[in-house]
């Protein structure tokens, strides 16, 4: 009998007690006990397993589930009379921050404490212990009191929530006089909304202090485990934590540990009858590297599509992408240029520091590569260390259909509000209806130039982000190049036809220019000096190479001047 899929179940407890489909990660547990690592951190992408893997950990080691051998019977961890023996006998305090969402401080400091008492909660049999002094039993009431009644004058003082988990700690050691395991998930979720929201400085500095209580100077900590998405800077959290092992997708350390392995989805695929979408499975789902190993498929869409048994964009339907979305589109010319080739199906080699700063993401634009990379939209399929520095040079592919999908519909959302317009442009553009194309251009400039966040001279950032725009809607008939070499010159925007069909799709170059007022005098003489280019370098070289004839292409000049266009 198939098992059922429960789509979102976290709770390792409750997915076993259950009986669901659930694919064995317990080798995570030796693993990590058998690495001997003080505090380890693992990054991987959302929607990866962390959370259940967590979860998992927690069942398997906390003393709160002594005897639960039923959870882990038939397990890969089973089988290994050493771990049968440990199941249970850890004292565990397991937090999540996954929940902490605030858009300013205050609200983030609370889910901080929140997060904290739910641990306080979980252990409150040891206020029936004598052990106690009366300022332990004081913070298990104040965390309390304040968790439930969150924004009351009288705060929690800072350094009573930074050093609530050693002093937790310190109870549960004295009480079961065994030292303590940490699990924190999602340890980075309330740092990335305050770079979003602007109090970044302000909350690292607390975070910080609550880490360092927490993981270095805790004296009652035997080991522990933190979850998230990026590497945040050791600079900016981890200050002086020697003994962190940081764990990224690009380590080879626990490469199975999270995501299904293609045998595993296979298997599934077989177990459902569904031999015959394997193919289709792999090219939308497969293409995760973790470490060396490939072809690491994402669990949440692969739980909904056995259960659905529907091709869609599962992951990728589950997060807004709101940080990544604003830095490319603001991003300079040479980032889009790099994303036009990406959605090409193309390899772009770039170099950035795995170590995210968020604070930097506005000053150094090939972090978004790092940043783009850990959230498992871009795949590193091959890392060379170059010059005497050995500085990694990261070959990168988007990571399979779904995550281009889930580009092109954020890149057509540029152009949302102006969707009509942007779609009878593209009408006009093909049939070379140049009064069409100045009305409907001049109506998308209105709505969209603000939005690129560009200057009135500095236009480039938005056509950029217009070819981005073109790549997404025209990718089966068109293949689109920008800013590329061809006769004596670089182009501004080439589309190639991939279809044969020229009268219906003709080759078309565009070249873009900003009036110069003190050599043109209207932006006709601007659109003349913009073909007039397009001529003298003989941008056509290129076509005429793949066996274009000059009346199968279109020449168009674009002349800027603030938000007014006049397309020749």
């Amino acid at each position: 009998m198939q098992k059922v899929i429960s789509i979102g179940k976290q709770n390792f407890v409750s997915l076993r007690e259950n009986d669901c489909f659930y694919i064995d990660k317990t080798d995570l547990i030796c693993k990590w006990w058998e690495s001997k690592d003080e505090i380890t951190l693992i990054t991987r992408p959302r929607r990866f397993g962390k959370t259940l893997n967590m979860s998992m950990l927690n069942c398997f080691f906390s003393n709160q589930f002594t005897g639960r051998e039923d959870l882990f019977k038939g397990l890969v961890v089973w089988k290994k009379e050493k771990y049968r023996k440990m199941q249970g006998t850890y004292p565990v305090i397991f937090l999540n921050f996954a929940a902490i969402k605030g858009s300013n401080y205050e609200d983030a400091r609370d889910g901080i404490i929140m997060a904290i008492n739910e641990a306080y909660s979980e252990h409150r049999y040891l206020l029936e212990s004598n052990e106690l002094t009366d300022g332990e039993r004081k913070c298990f009431e104040e965390l309390d009191y304040y968790a439930k009644n969150p924004g009351i004058k009288k705060q929690v003082a800072n350094d009573t929530i930074c050093n609530a988990v050693k002093n937790l700690a310190n109870c549960l050691s004295r009480y079961y006089k065994k030292k303590v395991i940490i699990l924190l998930d999602e340890y980075d979720t309330p740092m990335q909304e305050a770079y979003l929201y602007g109090y970044w400085k302000e909350f690292t500095a607390f975070i910080r202090s609550l880490f360092n209580a927490t993981f270095k100077t805790n004296p009652y900590l035997e080991r522990a485990m933190m979850t998230g998405i990026t590497r945040v800077s050791k600079e900016s959290v981890f200050s002086d934590l020697n003994n962190l092992n940081v764990v990224t997708t690009t380590s080879t350390e626990y490469e199975t540990c999270f995501g299904f392995s293609e045998e595993e989805v296979f298997q599934a695929l077989e177990e459902r009858g569904m031999n015959n979408q394997k193919k289709l499975v792999k090219s939308w789902y497969d293409g995760f590297i973790f470490g060396n190993t490939h072809d690491i498929y994402n669990p949440w869409s692969i739980t909904n599509f056995l259960d659905k048994k529907q091709v869609r964009p599962y992951w990728a339907d589950t997060s807004s992408n709101s940080m990544i979305d604003e830095l490319i589109r603001k991003a300079s010319t040479d980032i889009k240029e790099k994303m036009e080739e990406l959605l090409q199906g193309k390899e772009i080699v770039v170099n950035f520091d795995e170590q995210i700063v968020f604070e930097q993401l506005d000053q150094d634009e090939n972090a978004i590569w790092s940043l783009m990379l850990v959230s498992g939209y871009l795949k590193a399929e091959q890392i060379e260390y170059r010059g005497v520095l050995l500085e990694p040079w990261y070959h990168l592919r988007i990571t399979n259909l779904e995550t281009t999908a889930m580009f092109t519909t954020m890149f057509k959302g540029w152009f949302a509000k102006n969707q009509s317009n942007y779609n009878q442009f593209m009408k006009a553009l093909l049939s070379d209806d140049i009064d069409a194309m100045n009305y409907y251009m001049n109506q998308i400039i209105m709505t969209t130039f603000s939005y690129f966040d560009v200057g009135q001279n500095e236009p480039e950032r938005f056509y950029h982000g217009f070819v981005l725009g073109l790549i997404a809607d025209q990718t089966d008939i068109y293949e689109i190049r920008s800013n590329r070499e061809s006769g004596f010159g670089r182009y501004d925007v080439m589309m190639i036809p991939k279809i044969k069909e020229t009268k219906k799709y003709p080759a078309i170059i565009m070249e873009f220019k900003v009036r110069n007022i003190k050599r043109e005098e209207s932006l006709e003489d601007t659109v003349q000096t913009a073909l007039t280019q397009i001529k003298e370098k003989c941008y056509d070289a290129e076509l005429y190479d793949r066996g274009l004839k000059k009346e199968e292409i279109h020449h168009y000049g674009f002349a800027f001047e603030g938000k007014k266009v006049l397309i020749g």
